[in-house]
C-alpha cells in the first residue's frame, strides 16, 4: 500500500508557519519499514480540497491529512471530506462522548461542532485534549497542531497497519564522493548499470554544494533489502575507486 500525506493551511503556504508534519509522517513511516510515496500542500480552499480528496480516495491510498478539522470559517476539511465522500455531516457519537467529557459543565453547541464528521467515519482518539480527528477509507483526519496529530497518527500507524511494518526490511546505504569526477554527470552510467542490475532498489544521488557554489560531494547510495543493498554498495565501491575517486561512508 502506498501512503500519502495532505497537509492544509493557507498559514504554512504563507509562510507564517513551518509544517512540521511532513517530516514527521516521513519519519514514523521509516521507522516501521514504510516510506511516503507522495505529499501535497493545499491552501484553505474548499474546492480544492474537496477535488484532492476525491482523487485520494479513488486512487486507494493510505493517506494522512492534517490541519482544518476545527469549527472556525477558514476550516474546510471536514465539509471537504463530506462532499469527496457524497455524505452529509452528523454528530458523532463517540466524538460527543469525548468532547463532552473533555469540556463537562462548559460544553456549548458551538463546541460540538468539532465532533460534526462526515456520515459513517470512526473516531481517531486525540490524547492530548480529547477533541478527536477520525478516518474512513484508509484517509486518516487530523488536527494541525503538531502535538495533537503526531500521536494520533503514531496510533493509527500502530493499530490499523502494523500487519504492514518490516523495520529490517528495506535499508539505506550510501557513499560520500569527492574529487574531479565526483559529479552527477560523470557518473550516468554507472547509475544507469546499478539501476540495470539491482531494479528493485531505488538508487538515488544528492550533490552537495558550499554557499559559494563549490562541489562538496556527491552522495550516492541505494535503499532496499539488505543483501541487494550490500551487493550493490560493493558494486559501486569497485567502480569508483577504478576510476579515481574518493568515497567514504555517509555517517
Amino acid at each position: 500500500m502506498r501512503f500519502g500525506a495532505i497537509i492544509i493551511g493557507d498559514e504554512i503556504l504563507s509562510g507564517k508557519r513551518v509544517d512540521r508534519h511532513f517530516s514527521k509522517i516521513a519519519e514514523l513511516l521509516s521507522v516501521r519499514g514504510l516510506r511516503l510515496a507522495w505529499a501535497e500542500y493545499l491552501g484553505d480552499e474548499r474546492a480544492c480540497i474537496t477535488a484532492t480528496l476525491q482523487r485520494s480516495l479513488a486512487a486507494g491510498d493510505v493517506v494522512f491529512c492534517f490541519g482544518g478539522i476545527g469549527n472556525t470559517p477558514d476550516d474546510h476539511t471536514r465539509q471537504a471530506a463530506a462532499a469527496a465522500l457524497s455524505v452529509d455531516l452528523v454528530l458523532h457519537p463517540d466524538a460527543e462522548h469525548e468532547i463532552r467529557a473533555r469540556f463537562g459543565a462548559e460544553i456549548t453547541d458551538v463546541r460540538l461542532l468539532l465532533g460534526t464528521f462526515p456520515r459513517g467515519v470512526e473516531i481517531i482518539p486525540n490524547p492530548f485534549n480529547r477533541i478527536p480527528g477520525f478516518r474512513v477509507r484508509d484517509h486518516h483526519f487530523l488536527p494541525g497542531f503538531p502535538q495533537m496529530a503526531h500521536p494520533m497518527a503514531e496510533w493509527v500507524l500502530d493499530t490499523f497497519y502494523a500487519h504492514l511494518f518490516a523495520p529490517q526490511a528495506c535499508v539505506d546505504k550510501a557513499f560520500l564522493l569527492t574529487g574531479v569526477n565526483a559529479y552527477e554527470s560523470a557518473l550516468l552510467d554507472l547509475m544507469e548499470r546499478i539501476v540495470a542490475d539491482f531494479p528493485a532498489l531505488r538508487l538515488y544521488s544528492l550533490p552537495s554544494m558550499s554557499d559559494e557554489g563549490q562541489r562538496r560531494y556527491l552522495e550516492l547510495g541505494v535503499e532496499g533489502e539488505p543483501p541487494l543493498v550490500d551487493a550493490a554498495m560493493e558494486s559501486i565501491r569497485q567502480e569508483v575507486e577504478r576510476r579515481g575517486i574518493r568515497w567514504q561512508w555517509r555517517a
